[in-house]
């Protein structure tokens, strides 16, 4: 029970010398156990003491995460045992981290050049091939009259011109004579058509256009990224129309390469051009083995020198939480801790004396403070998954009562009562037990969103496993079918030649089934009627104890607090109204159980409204019952006003009475100015408003007369979702199982057990247990916790280096 209320918590205050003030914080941040108060709200980042000092760790993981990015794109891997290296401070790690980055930015540069020209020199190459392909072919054509141009691009009109360019074209050899010239190189293939359109209409038509595809995907020496490239030609007439297909070209990013006429030169070109490749390939293998050399170097230190530059980032962002004395000498901060880390705080603060060498002490001592402490509750890997899901409502306040506690029962148990079948249980028993054996190997991996929360609550999959086999049990239902575990059954054939026993009825031959449903009620006629009365005031029965939980916990809140106002005047007449109508219905439910009569309790509890006296008839259970209703619904209409009017009017009667005097010794005393304190007795008496309190009363009060018959209501999902289970299950059963079963073909029998088993699997394990995750969930949130759950307080974060990690920059 020492989870029930949150540790014990304490405002102090420390004033360290400037000397040790890094290392006392260093310390501290080791220990984890102190949360610090910024004293310099009011300032901004660069108005702060160590802003010179942030903004150096700032720029340091700046470099850290551009080697991170380096590494990740290259491929490398580091060693996963790195080897030992001397620890080093902060200004040679500086130091160390700019002449890396300074060497790989360098060879960056140096390969992004070697490849931009290997790039340049593959389009060469590629163009040398295309084009002197196109300019061979032009030479072998005769006939002007077979060649076509693209009817989209040239106009009818320029047939003429275009007829003789082409025949010029066919004689290059004497292009020097005819003045025929051409333009070769390599664009887009995206761009080639706009390409020549543009071309045609730049020289009137004056010019012809020949092209050829790469072949293969080209990488651009500009972008880096692989794309689709055509060769062309262009031949032309004139300087000024070179000029024009120049300008165009550079317009739509052709890259231009000179390919000479005779065959014998462009041989030549080719093959130095090849030289040239094979030495670039050399040197980029050479210069790209050199780089995953240094970053592999600096990949075996990253996570280390990772986490120096968080801590020490982290500890001057506290220091800059710290305000200078008067002297200058001394830093002074203020903070909360646990009252029982205040000895090991006092041990680590003298051990950051001694190891900087300062010749004065660090003070370290308890204030007094008007702010409400945070809340801390020390959780460990099985209890901080129900801790999340209490603290996803709300954080509790300061020593308020935690309902994590009752959670790590409660919250499984629910969701079993929902999930009942001890076959779906063992599938989830299993999945628990993977997650938990190997929650090591798990946990230093990074997981996806889902896979990572389900981690998180494996302790609570596997409580839920539990409750489910238990429940399942309890239902007798194993994927839907029951099964003689406990015993034979209590019920046999109406005859021995009963043929069907579902059909012809059953007769009760000897005692009941010792544990759980008797199987024989799967698939008789009274199946449905039978299952539904159980259920539905089985969720009764737990909704009414589960409310009367959270009133009893509101009792020992205001116990623990010494507030007799709230026992007297909200959890006695709380108890009374809720007990005097579902109470008193649960009451029922049990007398009909253990009597077996046949009393219509719908019946009984509407006209305990409508005909109080009026006589009850088969439906009365036990003697006095219409005296006892008379007298519980007078209790129940009593309750109302005994939570609404009395609590008010007594908080103004006492706040009248505390400070009824005071204002007169104010006017008394000349030395002491109320105003001046901002807590002082005129500030609180001004605070104090009735017509406030009143109404936030009243609002407390419906809302828990109306809460208590719609949460009543609502715990009825229970009965609702263990009904739609079950029936699910067994449509699943019968109709894909049973029915692909029924077959003499292996074929249909393994789909149909493969269908079953997706089904099983995506559909009751995966959606349906979500369901009744998220419906337990809520009967937690808002019909056992809004009876004494206030949840406004805020959350314990000491500064502790243990917590980086799960920190972004």
């Amino acid at each position: 029970m020492d989870h029930l209320r949150s540790e014990k918590m304490c405002f102090v205050q420390l004033i360290i010398p400037a000397e040790s003030a890094r290392l006392a914080v260093t310390y501290l941040g080791e220990l984890g156990l102190l949360q610090f108060k910024d004293l310099n709200e009011d300032k901004s980042p660069f108005q702060r003491i160590f802003v010179n000092q942030v903004k150096r760790c700032s720029e340091m993981s700046r470099k850290l995460r551009f080697f991170n990015d380096q590494i990740n794109k290259a491929g490398v891997k580091s060693s996963v045992r790195p080897a030992m290296q001397p620890d080093i401070d902060l200004e040679e790690l500086e130091a160390k981290l700019r002449e890396h980055e300074n060497d790989l930015l360098e060879m960056n540069t140096n390969s992004e050049k070697l490849l931009q020209t290997y790039n340049e020199l593959l389009e060469f190459k590629m163009v040398l091939s295309k084009a002197g392909g196109i300019l061979a072919s032009s030479h072998n054509h005769a006939a002007p009259a077979e060649r076509e141009l693209d009817e989209h691009i040239y106009d009818k009109e320029m047939d003429d011109g275009n007829a003789y360019l082409l025949e010029q074209g066919v004689h290059l050899g004497a292009s020097e004579n005819s003045g025929v010239k051409f333009v070769s190189g390599i664009i887009l293939k995206s761009k080639a058509m706009a390409f020549e359109r543009m071309l045609f209409r730049a020289t009137r038509g004056n010019m012809f256009f020949n092209q050829a595809p790469a072949g293969e995907p080209v990488t651009d020496p500009i972008s880096g990224e692989e794309v689709e490239k055509t060769v062309f030609v262009v031949f032309f007439s004139g300087d000024q129309a070179k000029a024009k297909i120049l300008k165009i070209c550079g317009s739509f990013g052709a890259s231009c390469y000179p390919v000479p006429e005779e065959m014998v030169k462009q041989r030549q070109i080719f093959r130095e051009v090849s030289g040239r490749l094979a030495d670039l390939e050399a040197t980029l293998d050479a210069g790209i083995q050199h780089r995953n050399k240094a970053l592999e170097s600096v990949g075996s230190q990253l996570r280390r020198w990772t986490i120096m530059v968080k801590k020490e980032k982290a500890v001057y962002d506290t220091l800059n939480m710290l305000n200078f004395d008067v002297t200058k000498k001394c830093l002074v901060g203020e903070g909360w801790c646990p009252i029982f880390a205040k000895s090991q705080i006092k041990d680590v603060l003298q051990r950051a004396t001694l190891h900087s060498n300062s010749q004065v002490g660090i003070i370290f001592h308890e204030m007094d403070t008007i702010d409400s402490p945070p809340t801390y509750f020390q959780t460990d890997k099985f209890t901080n998954a129900f801790q999340e899901i209490v603290d996803a409502y709300g954080i509790a306040r300061y020593e308020e009562a935690n309902p994590a506690v009752y959670s790590v029962i409660t919250f499984p148990f629910l969701f079993a009562v929902m999930f009942g079948d001890w076959g779906h249980g063992i599938c989830l028993l299993l999945g628990a037990c993977v997650l938990i054996l190997r929650e090591k190997k798990l946990s230093s991996q990074k997981l996806g969103s889902f896979m990572e929360m389900a981690f998180g609550g494996r302790y609570v999959i596997l409580l839920m496993a539990l409750f489910s086999i238990y429940c399942g049990l309890i239902y007798n239902e194993f994927f839907s079918v029951p099964f003689h575990i406990f015993g034979k059954s209590a019920y046999e054939c109406r005859e021995k030649t009963c043929s069907d026993a579902h059909t012809a009825g059953l007769i009760k031959v000897r005692d009941p089934y010792p544990f759980g449903v008797d199987p024989s009620w799967r698939g008789s006629r009274s199946e449905l009627p039978f299952l539904n009365s159980l259920k539905m005031k089985m969720s009764i029965l737990m909704g009414v104890t589960q409310m009367n939980l959270g009133i009893v916990l509101s009792y020992f809140d205001a116990k623990f607090h010494g507030n007799a106002l709230d026992i007297r005047y909200q959890f006695i007449p709380q108890m009374i109204f809720l007990n005097s109508l579902f109470g008193y219905l649960a009451l029922l439910i049990l007398i009909k159980w253990c009597t077996g009569s046949q009393a219509d309790l719908y019946h009984v509890m509407i006209y305990m409204f409508l005909d109080p006296s009026g006589n009850l008839g088969e439906n009365q259970l036990f003697w006095g019952q219409k005296e006892l209703q008379i007298l519980l619904l007078l209790m129940a209409i009593v309750a109302v006003p005994w939570m609404l009017f009395p609590k008010p009017f007594i908080l103004k009667k006492l706040h009248k009475e505390r400070f009824q005097g005071h204002t007169y010794r104010f006017l008394g005393t000349s030395e002491m100015d109320p105003d001046s304190e901002p807590d002082s007795a005129r500030s609180r008496h001004d605070d104090f408003n009735f017509s406030e309190v009143f109404v936030h009363q009243m609002i407390h009060s419906i809302e828990f007369v109306l809460g208590a018959v719609s949460n009543t209501a609502s715990y009825l999902r229970l009965w609702a979702l263990s009904l739609a289970h079950s029936e699910l299950s067994t449509v699943f059963y019968e109709k894909l199982l049973v029915l692909a079963w029924g077959y003499d073909n292996l074929v249909v029998k393994l789909v149909g057990l493969v269908i079953f088993s997706f089904a099983t699997a995506f559909i009751l394990l995966g959606m349906e247990s979500l369901s009744a995750f998220l419906h337990a969930l809520r009967l937690h949130w808002v019909e056992f916790m809004n009876k004494f759950y206030h949840g406004d307080g805020y959350k314990f974060r000491p500064f502790s280096f243990a917590l980086l990690a799960d920190d972004e920059d």
